[in-house]
């Protein structure tokens, strides 16, 4: 089985991101980053499934050179290869999905893995565009994957917490939630074979982006919490308050 699983370099969740100077991307000084956290869902499953059916996990990026480091995480994972589309540019959905198509074209897939969101971007489209310029059938928000005579058996988070099942034939792409399954820890094996592995390079070649930022801002700061008293005579203020105020009740 060939499995391909696409990887994003992120800011890591604890990073404090502020608007550049340009006014128009985040400053990246002082961020650390890694995989992109729903991305680890990915790489987990399909090492899973290689694991259960043979074949390779092969990783595709597109990001600047710096992104081999996560890339090599992924490879002391369980993935086998890897290729990075080095590009340094912070690029829309659709240019993205269009740059790793093309590379994703040119390989053998039977299942193509993507997290179903980036915690930088969050636009939670990459996957499926990837899908719809390859022509090949998508489920998103996958909780569940199991592949069996040519086809999967997945099953997605759907609205309130309901849970929809699908049979898909393959080739296919799914994007992976938490939930999917527990991704593993990279082993001192692991490590040493990534140090070893050679991760090709290519141009990004990403076409022009559709979109065009034209701020970026952040949030105003909360507001400083109002402390209405202590013990049960501070109930009527606090009720007043919900209801007059926020309006809540």
């Amino acid at each position: 089985m060939d499995i391909i699983v696409c990887i994003r370099r992120a800011p890591t969740t604890d990073a404090r991101i502020k608007p550049g100077a340009d006014g128009k991307t985040y400053d990246q000084a002082g961020v650390n980053y890694d995989i992109s956290e729903y991305d680890k869902f990915a790489i987990e499953a399909g090492i899973t499934l290689k694991e259960k059916h043979g074949g390779t996990v092969t990783i595709v990026s597109m990001g600047p050179q710096a992104a081999t480091k996560e890339i090599r995480t992924a490879i002391a994972m369980g993935c086998d290869a890897a290729h990075l589309l080095v590009d340094d540019a912070q690029h829309d959905s659709w240019s993205t999905a269009q740059a790793l198509a093309s590379k994703v074209k040119e390989m053998p897939h039977d299942v193509i893995l993507f997290g179903w969101n980036s915690v930088d971007n969050q636009s939670s489209a990459t996957g499926q565009m990837v899908a719809e310029i390859l022509g090949l059938p998508s489920v998103s928000v996958v909780v569940g994957l199991e592949i069996a005579d040519g086809k999967a058996g997945v099953e997605r988070l759907a609205a309130k917490g309901n849970r929809e099942k699908y049979s898909v034939n393959l080739p296919a792409v799914f994007t992976c939630q938490k939930g999917l399954n527990k991704p593993r820890s990279a082993n001192m094996k692991g490590i040493m074979q990534a140090k070893k592995t050679q991760v090709p390079e290519t141009p990004g070649n990403a076409p022009a982006d559709g979109l065009t930022v034209v701020g970026l801002e952040s949030p105003p700061p909360r507001a400083e919490g109002q402390i209405v008293g202590k013990g049960a005579e501070a109930v009527a203020d606090l009720v007043r308050l919900l209801r007059e105020e926020a309006k809540v009740i």
